[in-house]
């Protein structure tokens, strides 16, 4: 293995380690070593290795998001102790592992919460995360992520992009510092933290996901417009990246979304307009046709938006744990809305507000379906197909 990092405690009392895996491998185990380390999530030490070959793709992807217990300064939004309803994405790890089964997991962002641990009701179970100075350090990563997803990293490979709470402040780098030693792309040794990072590819065979970094995006949510060059290059390269296999399948994958409707108005609002102009103002205009879908979290519910035309549809799951959960808009109203740059009136709108859950993708030969999941793993409204066509991207639901 390649060492990445050494420890700088007491934030990060770690060395880092990794090592790319071939496609085809068939197994990987971290072996037991007489090493003090810390608790190995899974505690079994396999690893999930993708199923898929070059020339086939993930028959079944979970979709998850915002999944932190949120734990303020002046006390908890959640109670972390109750994984039914009070800080429910420990169940929502294991029913997605063993109910849904997924070959693949993609989570759209937002894993640390725990702005001062010692508001918690579950300290005693996260030794280390108790105090508001070791917010973000090691053991509040275990305690908000790493631990309660174990059975589902012994499932599947998971694909990650960066939320807005994995911020850059004076701590470390804060929850950014910690997100670039244990979970970005690009691992960091020194704990420092920088705002914006470029696209990441992430290839699973005929499908390929596109990892664009909006973390910063707008990040008052106020509508702001001003970063509009920086998202523009990172959509020019998104673009680039799907021209080189027009066969494939792309999905981007982003915390904030680019059309998700949060009222119906009208007029209606929707996030995150500087994103949606940067998209605009790429030399094509648009997503590649062979981008099929926008996976995206930030807002707490589940919402499926497409426009029936060459945009993709804009499907946000940011209800996976994180709290306080969003109601969303009455569907009714937000069809026929202008939305995005281009306006373009939303041709179908189906919302989940008020519930926790997760979302799950499945191949089913041609293209996508999709639906909506609880806590348990139970499928909850209708499954929607994605169109084969790339000039109008719509889902039949039933």
């Amino acid at each position: 293995m390649h060492r990445v990092s050494t420890p700088v405690p007491p934030q990060f009392p770690t060395t880092v380690c990794e090592l790319g895996v071939p496609l085809g491998a068939s197994n990987a185990v971290l072996q037991q070593s007489t090493v003090r380390a810390a608790v190995v999530h899974p505690a079994n030490r396999q690893l999930p290795l993708p199923n898929w070959t070059a020339t086939t793709r993930p028959g079944t992807i979970g979709v998850i998001g915002d999944t932190g217990c949120r734990v303020t300064t002046a006390g908890p939004d959640q109670d972390c102790a109750n994984h039914q309803t009070g800080w429910p994405f420990p169940q929502i790890a294991t029913s997605a592992a063993t109910v849904t089964r997924p070959d693949l997991v993609i989570h759209v962002g937002d894993y640390l919460y725990r702005e001062d641990p010692s508001q918690a009701n579950d300290t005693a179970a996260n030794p280390g995360c108790t105090t508001r100075g070791d917010r973000f350090s090691w053991p509040c990563v275990v305690a908000d992520f790493f631990r309660p997803a174990e059975t589902l990293l012994a499932t599947a490979p998971v694909a990650l992009t960066r939320g807005n709470h994995e911020d850059c402040t004076t701590q470390q780098g804060g929850a950014g510092g910690a997100w670039f030693r244990y979970l970005a792309d690009d691992l960091r040794a020194n704990g420092s933290c920088i705002p914006y990072t470029t696209p990441v590819e992430v290839s699973a065979g005929t499908l390929n996901l596109l990892s664009v970094d909006s973390s910063f995006a707008d990040p008052a949510d106020n509508g702001s417009t001003t970063q509009r060059a920086i998202y523009t290059a990172q959509f020019e390269t998104v673009n680039q990246a799907a021209r080189q296999h027009p066969t494939h399948d792309y999905f981007v994958f982003t915390h904030k979304p680019l059309w998700m409707v949060r009222s119906a108005g009208p007029p209606a609002r929707w996030v995150t307009r500087v994103l949606d102009e940067a998209v605009a103002d790429t030399s094509l205009g648009r997503l590649e046709d062979n981008i099929r879908m926008v996976l995206s979290g930030h807002v707490h519910l589940y919402q499926m938006v497409d426009f029936n035309t060459t945009r993709p549809p804009q499907v946000t799951v940011g209800f996976s744990g994180g709290a306080p959960l969003d109601q969303g808009p009455n569907d009714a109203n937000v069809v026929g809305q202008p939305v995005g740059t281009p306006p373009q009136p939303v041709h179908q709108s189906i919302t989940q507000g008020g519930v926790f859950g997760y979302g799950v993708l499945r191949d089913n030969g041609t293209t996508w379906d999709l639906t909506s999941h609880d806590t348990t793993g139970a499928v909850r409204g209708q499954t929607c197909t994605l169109s084969t066509s790339t000039a109008n991207k719509a889902f039949t639901c039933h």
